[in-house]
This record gives structure tokens, sequence and C-alpha cells, in this order.
């Protein structure tokens, strides 16, 4: 099987709204910043008064690698795209690119989110996004 996160006490709020198919950031109520991984206090200003707001769910490549050997949970699943992508509101995630062809990314590609089931939870994977 694929492996899945193993939710912390500060990611469980942020695992579970992914396992509903929501994705959201952290944000932070007293100096605004937005950012990833979640946590319990902004690490702009150090205050704990931080909730998870919405994503757009879109974003643009950064960076990417094609994996052309992966673990033995990807065996026959090769190549694949690992990318770093910087959603709309600013946040960097790390998640696979779904595509047919590997050829297919490159860097400032539009993504949007989708989530991938595994077992009971839900994985963050993007896919190229149509753009208007």
């Amino acid at each position: 099987m694929k492996p899945i996160a193993d939710p912390t006490p500060d990611t469980r709020a942020w695992f579970d709204l992914i396992d509903q198919g929501r994705l959201t950031i952290p944000r932070c109520l007293d100096c605004g910043d937005v950012f990833l991984y979640p946590r319990m206090c902004c690490p702009a200003c150090g205050s704990r008064s931080v909730e998870l707001a919405p994503a757009s769910g879109r974003g643009i490549v950064d960076s990417f690698v094609v994996n052309h050997r992966g673990p033995a949970a990807f065996a026959g699943q090769v190549p694949y795209v690992l990318a770093l992508v910087r959603l709309e509101e600013g946040p960097r995630i790390m998640a696979n690119v779904l595509v047919d062809d590997p050829a297919q990314v490159r860097v400032d590609l539009p993504v949007a989110v989708t989530f991938e089931e595994r077992g009971e939870r839900r994985v963050v994977q993007f896919v190229p996004a149509e753009v208007n």
C-alpha cells in the first residue's frame, strides 16, 4: 500500500479536512501570514492564533522531479512526477502531479488539487489545470 501521513496533534485537523476533500492553509489571525506545514504557532510572528483557511486548490509548479524508480509501494507506477507546487495563496506544498506523460510537466505549469484515496485517508495530489 502507498504511504499515508501519520498526523500529529498540530496537523490532525488539517489532515481531517483533506480526508473530506478540502484543502486548507494555516493563517495567522494576528499578522495575516499564511504558511505550510501546519503548526500551532505562526512562524512569522510566533502567535498561537492560527486558523485553517480554505485554499483555492490552484497553483503552479515551482520545481519537479520525474522518478523512474520509486519505493516498493509505487512498483508498476513509474515514472511519476513529484513537484513543489506554489499555491495561489503563497505557501508551497510537495505532491505528485498526475499525468500520463511526465514530459507534460514544466516549471510554471498551472495545476489544480485533486485527492487520492488511500484506505481511510486521502492524499493531496495535483493535475494540470485548464487555463482560462
